[in-house]
């Protein structure tokens, strides 16, 4: 089941474990069971702290549990943890085996703190990068409070669950056996939606800050090395954002990095946060930004944040990202996660032996379309224009998918369903014609959005949202920069990206020190 450079790996991890744990496995008599049986006696053979019983009673087979000797489990893998989930899987091992885990005291405390039960369920593709997050916080979650279960569960393992529940998109976490929420959350914004309290305790805590020289809005690759760029000079520089590294953490293939052949959009984020939080720069995510108030005269720019908290600085950078584009048609919203999805590398197991189209024809869409191709029984392509627009090579790979089709010159008008998606209607734009396609999912990969609608009112924007700049960064209200994919400087890749923040904090230093707030 592993081989042998995992297991040297695992055994090293497992040297930290303090205190013993067993692994309880639920089997039946399938493959899958005699897969997931051969992983936790390996497992358990890298370390005399571990141990296995074969007799759980759990409902979910083939699952195991991670306990404490002695210990009801807490945390249950409902499938083989590989893929992207095998660090999860690691994780819970060495918390529930005692191993502290990397999280700051307070929040540790936040999560011991919490009162009543919280049985949590989250649904997974193992080729989800976005899922392990997830599972990670709230498996650490179990780990601290006695109140607290969670199981992982693989869709594809689980269909007959995926079908009753209408599950279609993934992460998709029941809480209580209800519906909780979907879609990539950190720990911190589970805590906000089960600790109601919190939002008022973080505005509270985020208005008292000192104002800052630079505050950077958002944490991508152009607020990143805004970031960093700021605090080289020396002077108090802050980050607020929803989540660090923004639209990457969406991003799975990235080959065209300069200097790195290929890495993971979670990885470079990663990479991202360290890199920024090792000049000491004040990070504060999970937070969204409601308005920015220009610095007047003798004042202060304001950031001013949903949950009522005010920072102040006296020069602001603007590095919001982007976001997915919407088709704008009757019934995508209403069946958005019922079939109606953003990410194949996520969802696309959910759609095994199904009927899917892919709505766009650029390199996004058509690598949508190849990946598919290998899970889903068919994949119809639609394309607004006359010619696809994907790199030449992609093009040849998707014609020699024998179980893609491709229609060019479709414009999406309407997708249809009743509890889920059935289908899609489509003009034909060179016939006029209203045409109709049976399917059960949809995937979007249309571009891009700026986000930029909160400063829409405060800085010049173009009619698409972006935020007008000169070669400077700076936007059309003094003291006020911007850059990346939020703007209106062409071409929207990671490493453009990250030039124009470099660019964006040394023109707000310059400003810093040709004017009174800077003195």
């Amino acid at each position: 089941m592993l081989d042998d450079n995992i297991k040297g790996q695992l055994k090293a991890y497992l040297e930290k474990i303090t205190q013993p744990i067993e692994l309880v496995a639920s089997l039946d008599d399938g493959e899958k069971s005699r897969e997931l049986r051969e992983l936790v006696h390996e497992i358990a053979d890298l370390s005399d702290k571990v141990s296995v019983r074969d007799d759980g009673d759990y409902a979910r087979r083939p699952s195991f549990a991670v306990a404490r000797v002695g210990e009801a489990p807490r945390i249950h893998f409902a499938g083989l943890p590989l893929g992207h989930e095998f660090t999860s899987l690691i994780l819970a091992l060495l918390q529930t085996g005692g191993h502290p885990p990397k999280a700051e005291a307070d929040t540790i405390a936040q999560i011991r703190a919490l009162e009543g039960e919280f049985h949590f369920e989250t649904y997974v593709s193992l080729s989800c990068h976005n899922c392990p997050d997830v599972v990670q916080a709230l498996n650490l979650m179990a780990v601290l409070n006695p109140g607290i279960t969670h199981t992982m569960i693989d869709g594809a393992l689980f269909q007959d669950e995926v079908e009753k529940r209408q599950i279609m998109a993934v992460p998709t976490v029941f809480l209580n056996g209800q519906p909780f929420d979907q879609g990539r959350m950190e720990l911190g914004e589970i805590l906000a939606k089960v600790d109601t309290g919190a939002a008022a305790r973080d505005a509270k805590k985020l208005s008292a800050k000192e104002p800052f020289d630079v505050l950077v809005v958002g944490a991508g690759p152009a607020g990143s090395a805004a970031a960093i760029y700021a605090a080289r000079k020396g002077i108090r520089t802050g980050v607020v954002a929803e989540r660090f590294g923004g639209q990457v953490l969406d991003t799975l293939a990235i080959e065209n990095f300069i200097s790195v052949k290929e890495t993971e959009g979670p990885k470079l984020a990663a990479a991202l946060e360290e890199h920024v939080r090792q000049y000491g720069v004040d990070v504060m995510s999970l937070q969204k930004v409601a308005r920015i108030v220009p610095a007047a005269a003798g004042k202060l720019a304001e950031v001013q944040l949903e949950n009522g908290g005010v920072l102040k600085a006296k020069a602001v950078i603007l590095a919001t990202g982007a976001k997915w584009r919407e088709m704008n048609v009757p019934g995508e919203k209403e069946f958005r996660a019922k079939g109606v999805a953003y990410c194949p590398h996520c969802d696309g197991p959910l759609f095994k032996g199904k009927r899917v189209a892919v709505v766009g024809g650029g390199n996004s869409g058509v690598e949508a379309a190849i990946d598919l191709a290998g899970v889903v029984a068919h994949v119809t392509l639609l394309e607004y224009g006359e010619q696809l627009r994907a790199d030449a090579v992609l093009q040849q790979k998707l014609g020699s998918l024998p179980n893609v089709t491709v229609i060019k010159q479709a414009q999406t008008t309407e997708v249809t369903g009743t509890d889920t998606v059935n289908g899609l209607v489509y003009k034909d734009r060179a016939s006029g014609e209203t045409r109709r396609i049976d399917l059960e999912g949809i995937f979007v990969q249309i571009g891009l959005l700026p986000n930029t609608d909160f400063v829409k009112e405060t800085v010049e924007v173009t009619k698409s949202g972006e935020i007008v700049i000169d070669v400077r960064g700076q936007t059309s209200v003094p003291g006020i920069f911007a850059a990346g994919d939020c703007t209106t400087v062409p071409y929207k890749q990671i490493i453009i990206a990250m030039g124009e923040g470099a660019k964006a904090s040394l023109s707000a230093f310059d400003y810093l020190i040709r004017n009174s707030a800077g003195k």
